[in-house]
């Protein structure tokens, strides 16, 4: 394989395998990341397994997601969290502190190092020279009890930046051009590796502006070289001795593409897809009733510190029809934003402060209001994921949100300089950050541990045991979905479901509602109901990229509580493919596409030798019946497994499988 950051980095993690690109390979994991929507079930899931103490070098458990605290629910998971994490040896990082991914690189990052987060966006690490990849959370379990992490070897996508950012554009263009060029599975089985010299008018936190929606391309993840820009970060938070120099002088790559960044221009991804981008001045003149900063896709001082001045310079306010929302990424740039003046200049001028955290991001707040425009600097525009149903949520940089909120209607940022008389300001990241860690809590000794008592409130419940697969499935067709169906929609987010993310019978009830709202009572009306010649369980048939986004295994687990057996579609987005075998439902794919256009909701799959498929096959014949009882023939159905995953298909997921090795 060509050389590369990646490369050298993924070699000297490397236990199994080798890095061709498609083969299985196995990863030795440093460091682990959880948050809160997603880290209760990694939490029940190393008690399931009987796990005494995480074996990785760091791993640290955030509380993020969900903050609102309008009962018993959340308050009483982050209990749970902060006992559970002292119980196995984590940090923890309690509700206020921040977003887990800034948070992380601040505190922890370490070039070289390898994390595995259960968070899709675990990859902005990369900004700083890591190999972060984004997991399931029953993948970061097993990391924690030292099982390496299991991918497909991707290929290395080398995107060679020249010349400097034009006035009024900055880092998330970069992105959102990668996108409007090679929409959301552009990167599907590629690390996407920056380098060359437009890197030196990139800081860290630029970086990991584009390292985090990398995701959003499909991509394993996104590296960064460590050089000079990542030492000083690292040095500014105390951590030099962290830093090691990873910088390949000529790299080689098995693909290629270029920006010339004195090129871009300030982009907009219209709803409802990250790769949904055009220029801004396309949409520009339509009213917009939100602006929101913030999110780990804009999370540092310069891109909320960049709108205050914008403000300041204008000597304009946010304008009436508009709510300003800036929501702060951690404790230590809200210390910062207040120590500099920023934040003096946001609450003067209209803005709404928020707490550091994901907040309207992923759903909790800030929901716009019906049938309006909101400009998000977030990663994520999927339908619904605002909280509001039908909501119109644009993508695009803080410049362009600042400049909107002024003028009450989607704006070109470079439009200021005539409109308003001002130059860009120049801003840039703190070089003398505030290091707090007062809401960061170091694991206790092994014996403190061993004698922690897992706290756990009324919504908490334990994982529901999942039987293995049978040899032999007749299933009904319960839902047919198309291309790009996302885990948004799969099992959605907001202030009405992650409340209950450690409640799977509670969540489950919101499987697929946005897709259809019949969904959950068929599926449990099928997994109850008398005995009728089919199995208890189900099928859903759709088509490519399917589970994109997200890395919530509830996405997974929830319907498979349901009685989900079989998933059939043209292709998977990455992680829920794994999160799928994870919970032993069998991901098959077809052997010619065109076999969707047959099947309906309602028709029943016959399926026979599943033993024989998962242990050493590859292809199925499916037998088909119509709803109505006509004979529809065969299709084939294929599947790219590896021997570990078969082996967790067969036990009936993979929480029963290594309950065994431990």
């Amino acid at each position: 394989m060509a050389r590369s950051v990646a490369t050298r980095i993924l070699q000297d993690h490397l236990v199994e395998g080798e890095l061709t690109p498609g083969t299985p390979i196995a990863l030795k994991i440093d460091q682990t990341l959880t948050q809160d929507a997603t880290g209760t079930l990694v939490m029940l899931e190393l008690e399931a397994m009987g796990l005494d103490r995480i074996k990785t070098e760091v791993s640290t458990q955030y509380v993020d997601h969900n903050l609102i605290q309008e009962d018993h629910k959340n308050p009483d998971d982050h209990k749970f969290l902060q006992s559970a994490a002292a119980r196995f040896g984590l940090h923890f990082s309690r509700p206020g502190n921040g977003v887990s991914h800034p948070v992380h690189q601040q505190r922890f990052g370490r070039p070289g190092a390898t994390l595995a987060g259960s968070d899709s966006h675990s990859p902005a690490a990369g900004a700083i020279g890591m190999i972060a990849i984004g997991s399931g959370g029953l993948d970061v379990a097993m990391a924690m009890a030292g099982e390496p992490l299991r991918i497909k070897a991707p290929e290395i996508w080398g995107i060679e930046l020249t010349g400097e950012l034009p006035d009024w554009v900055s880092a998330k263009d970069v992105i959102l051009e990668m996108l409007r060029r090679h929409g959301v599975d552009g990167g599907v089985g590629r690390i996407i590796e920056y380098h060359g010299p437009g890197l030196d008018g990139l800081s860290a936190m630029d970086r990991h502006v584009i390292a985090n929606m990398g995701a959003e391309l499909g991509a394993t993840t996104t590296v960064f070289p460590a050089d000079e820009t990542v030492r000083a970060y690292l040095a500014s938070y105390g951590l030099e001795d962290a830093f090691t120099e990873i910088v390949e002088h000529d790299p080689e790559f098995d693909a290629e593409d270029s920006i010339d960044l004195s090129t871009l221009i300030p982009l907009i991804a219209k709803p409802t897809s990250p790769g949904n981008v055009v220029p801004v001045e396309e949409v520009a003149g339509q009213p917009i009733s939100q602006s929101y900063i913030g999110s780990s896709a804009n999370p540092g001082y310069r891109d909320i510190a960049i709108v205050a001045q914008v403000l300041k310079a204008a000597d304009a306010k946010a304008h009436p029809d508009v709510s300003l929302d800036v929501n702060p990424s951690s404790r230590s740039i809200l210390a910062d934003l207040i120590r500099d003046g920023h934040l003096y200049e946001l609450v003067k001028r209209g803005a709404r402060i928020h707490q550091a955290g994901c907040n309207g991001c992923i759903g909790m707040g800030q929901a716009p209001a019906t049938d309006t425009i909101s400009l998000r600097t977030t990663p994520r525009n999927f339908p619904n994921r605002s909280g509001t149903k039908e909501d119109r949520v644009h993508l695009c940089s803080p410049e362009t949100a600042v400049a909107s909120a002024m003028t009450g209607v989607i704006t070109d940022p470079r439009t200021l300089a005539e409109s308003h008389g001002i130059s860009y300001p120049s801003v840039g990241e703190t070089t003398d950050p505030t290091v707090d860690d007062d809401l960061l809590q170091a694991p206790p000794s092994p014996e403190e541990s061993a004698a922690t008592e897992i706290v756990k409130g009324p919504n908490i419940d334990s994982l529901p045991d999942l039987e293995a697969l049978p040899d032999e499935l007749i299933v009904p067709v319960l839902l047919k979905v198309g291309d790009d169906v996302s885990t948004d929609e799969i099992l959605r987010a907001g202030t009405e479901v992650l409340p209950y993310r450690s409640n799977i019978p509670k969540i489950a009830e919101f499987t697929f509602d946005v897709v259809d709202e019949t969904y959950p009572s068929r599926a449990k009306e099928q997994r109850d109901g008398p005995d009728d010649g089919h199995d208890s369980g189900h099928a859903i048939v759709g088509g490519t990229n399917y589970g994109q986004g997200s890395s919530r295994e509830h996405a997974a687990i929830a319907p498979r509580f349901l009685g989900l057996r079989v998933v059939l579609v043209k292709d998977y987005a990455r992680i829920h493919w794994q999160n799928l075998a994870n919970f032993g439902v069998l991901a098959l794919e077809f052997a010619d596409g065109s076999d969707l256009d047959g099947l309906e909701r309602g028709d029943v799959l016959h399926l026979a030798g599943l033993h024989d498929l998962v242990d050493s096959g590859n292809s199925i014949e499916v037998a088909v019946t119509g709803a109505d009882g006509s004979d529809k023939g065969t299709i084939t159905a294929a599947h790219t497994l590896s021997e570990r995953q078969r082996a967790y298909v067969r036990a009936g997921g993979t929480t029963n499988w290594m309950r065994e090795r431990i």
